[in-house]
């Protein structure tokens, strides 16, 4: 439409604004996810998928995720009888319905069970790929789910308590009662392990676990100390370090005692957080809480880092996720939008940035879903385990910290449209960072690495065959090998070049993908604007040899709704 069509309008007439992205099918219009999907092993899961992303993309379950954020949990205490301060008190956390429909609707779907499940190759994958299209509608409520789904390869340490508590925590029903977990149809896991004094540094925790009768594995312990960030409070039950006799220790913590009274966990207050504000996470005090020891006393890093392995495997995921969904509706209002004569997405500039930001999306996805195949293979496979130790924490590094710039581009992709609540870019905006902190910061993923490849020379082996497959295709991916293997070497330098290293190695594993199997106009502009000399900083930088429209068109939300 041309400027003198506009001026031919009446001054009341609304014009040129975008409708809603919504009443699409997330699965079917998301051809890097269903092509990566496939590729790695899950495309059985297509058919579920899509019923999946149909439901997700409707008006009404995108209206749950803004109700879900615009009214967040809050924390309810009270008591039963006027007794002692800590005696016969109740910390609940209560959630508007629109949350408890969310988490109806995923559960349903298998998003915290279905690797543990199902008997099919690709479990992993095909679960990432749900997992994936859900946290495009609502990131909070991927927290329960993740937990939930992660604590499963640290329970099974302890064969006892996995064999109570699995049935309840595969179960794909959903059930918020706050009643003892014996009495439920499914259960929810949440995760202490941080206390105010050391974040991340949990060996300074101060919170101590002492046996009820005898020490040792699946024993009674009490529990008295604090943890300053406790995921997913109202969960029935939480893995929590705690110092025993001999060393930090991981238990199973449940919010009720066999008796059927509840446990001495109380939740002192809900953070009030920059975003994922539909989730509740909190402070909270254990005064004699009861617990159950997982493995032995002094292994409770070694215990609980399995379940930790898994969480950052769905950062991934829910930074590839948001890529994705704020892309989308960049695409979306770019398609719809009119400036200066012609359509936003055929201006040359805005090609070049639409182009970029699907070249990142596409590039995370394609990572992302790479991952989950090794986590699908590690039990059988010694490489793939090695291999999935390291990369798991290379991908949750660069991913989301990619996914950062991504979201803020896409925003200002839609201009005021998109700094404004009626949009969903500002939740993402304000979610997006999570992940990046989430399980651990930028710094700690880095010298996670690098211990990783010092204390385990399987793991550098591992990456490496990974990384070789890729060679000869590119020169530039080739250049990029040799310069990761120089950096390596400098052993003297190793920690404060960390950042470097990874950063060149997230990129190499995304590269490596994309050479083997992605579309030939991706896997130039890749290499072209990620691994080639003179690179640029900005999104919207590529050369402009580039084939735009080609990778625009792979990512385009254009849904039969929208045609």
């Amino acid at each position: 439409m041309k400027a003198e069509e506009f001026a031919a309008r009446a001054p009341d007439e609304v014009l040129n604004q975008p409708p809603a992205l919504e009443n699409y099918n997330l699965f079917e219009s998301d051809r890097p996810l269903r092509e990566s999907v496939e590729r790695e092993g899950g495309g059985w899961v297509d058919e579920s998928a899509r019923e999946f992303g149909a439901l997700l993309g409707t008006t009404e379950t995108l209206k749950l995720a803004e109700l879900a954020n615009r009214y967040p949990p809050v924390v309810r205490s009270r008591r039963q009888q006027q007794e002692q301060e800590n005696q016969n008190r109740i910390d609940e956390v209560e959630f508007h319905p629109a949350w408890h429909e969310l988490m109806r609707l995923t559960m349903s779907y298998g998003l915290h069970s279905l690797p543990w499940t199902s008997e099919k190759s690709g479990a992993h994958v095909a679960r990432a790929a749900l997992m994936m299209l859900s946290h495009q509608v609502e990131e909070g409520h991927s927290c329960p789910l993740t937990m939930t789904f992660a604590v499963v390869p640290s329970l099974r340490i302890q064969p006892e308590l996995a064999a109570e508590w699995e049935p309840r925590v595969l179960s794909n029903e959903y059930d918020p009662r706050f009643i003892p977990a014996t009495e439920k149809r499914g259960a929810l896991f949440g995760m202490a392990m941080t206390e105010r004094q050391g974040g991340s540094d949990v060996r300074s925790n101060t919170t101590r676990a002492v046996p009820v009768a005898k020490r040792g594995r699946g024993e009674a312990y009490q529990i008295n100390g604090h943890k300053w960030f406790c995921s997913a409070p109202m969960s029935d039950a939480f893995l929590v370090l705690a110092q025993a006799e001999g060393g930090l220790s991981c238990l199973l913590l449940p919010r009720w005692k066999p008796d059927g009274s509840l446990n001495a966990f109380h939740i002192q207050r809900l953070k009030d957080k920059l975003g994922n504000r539909s989730n509740a996470s909190s402070e909270v005090e254990f005064h004699g809480a009861t617990a159950w020891l997982i493995g032995e006393e002094g292994r409770g890093v070694a215990n609980i880092i399995e379940m930790v392995r898994h969480t950052r495997l769905d950062c991934v995921l829910g930074s590839s996720a948001t890529m994705r969904r704020a892309v989308a509706e960049a695409l979306h209002h770019a398609h719809y939008r009119y400036a200066f004569g012609d359509r936003l997405i055929n201006q040359p500039l805005m090609k070049n940035v639409l182009a970029d930001l699907c070249l990142e999306s596409e590039a995370a996805v394609a990572l992302a879903l790479r991952l989950a195949r090794s986590f699908d293979e590690a039990p059988n496979d010694e490489t793939q385990r090695h291999f999935s130790r390291v990369a798991t924490a290379i991908g949750k590094y660069w991913v989301t910290k990619r996914a950062i710039p991504v979201v803020a581009e896409a925003l200002e992709c839609l201009g005021g449209n998109g700094y404004v609540e009626e949009s969903p870019l500002p939740r993402m905006y304000r979610d997006v960072p999570l992940n990046s902190i989430w399980e651990g910061s930028g710094n700690v993923q880095c010298l996670d690495v690098l211990r990783a490849m010092r204390k385990e020379p399987e793991t550098v082996r591992a990456l490496f065959a990974e990384l070789d497959t890729g060679k000869g295709i590119d020169d530039r991916y080739d250049t990029l090998l040799e310069r990761i293997n120089l950096e390596l070497s400098d052993k003297s330098n190793s920690e404060v070049n960390a950042r470097r290293i990874v950063e060149s190695l997230g990129l190499a594993l995304q590269a490596s993908v994309l050479l083997k199997h992605g579309h030939p106009a991706v896997r130039e502009a890749f290499c072209a604007s990620r691994l080639a000399n003179g690179q640029h900083l900005t999104l919207g930088t590529l050369p402009a040899r580039i084939d735009f429209d080609a990778i625009i068109e792979r990512s385009r939300p254009m849904g039969s709704a929208l045609i």
